[in-house]
């Protein structure tokens, strides 16, 4: 295709308007340029909150998740338990250590029907009434 620089001889802007031609004139500037300048307003109303610091992140030392596990996979899991060490049976009465398995607290939820004894350093009030119910005991450490 021919130029058309010819056609815009002696003209200053060749029809592109006083700042078409340049860069990125006509924009403002690229990217996030003049966010703080000539382009304030747009982020004050589209988005107030693109600068600043927002909220905090608690720091990984003092955040602590409890390792948590419910009665009905306590008695569930009793095979495979035993098999790992975790869990013995003697005249019928199941005991399981769920500290030496990692375990923090024992929950409630579900039903249990063998008389199981539960070392664990925590329990939920319910964990312990059902277990007393089911004849079995919580011994905490």
């Amino acid at each position: 295709m021919v130029s058309r620089t010819s056609k815009f001889r002696g003209s200053r802007t060749h029809g592109r308007g006083k700042k078409a031609g340049r860069g990125a004139g006509l924009r403002g500037g690229r990217g996030n340029a003049g966010l703080h300048k000539h382009k304030w307003i747009s982020i004050v109303k589209y988005r107030p909150d693109y600068f600043g610091h927002h909220g905090f992140k608690r720091p990984q030392s003092v955040v602590t998740g409890k390792v948590t596990l419910n009665l009905s996979e306590v008695e569930q899991s009793l095979p495979a338990l035993s098999k790992d060490g975790f869990a013995v049976e003697k005249d019928g009465k199941w005991s399981v250590d769920l500290t030496k398995m990692g375990v923090d607290k024992l929950l409630g939820s579900g039903k249990v029907n063998k008389a199981i004894t539960v070392k664990v350093s925590e329990a939920s009030a319910k964990a312990e009434q059902k277990l007393k119910k089911a004849g079995g005991a919580i011994v905490k450490e």
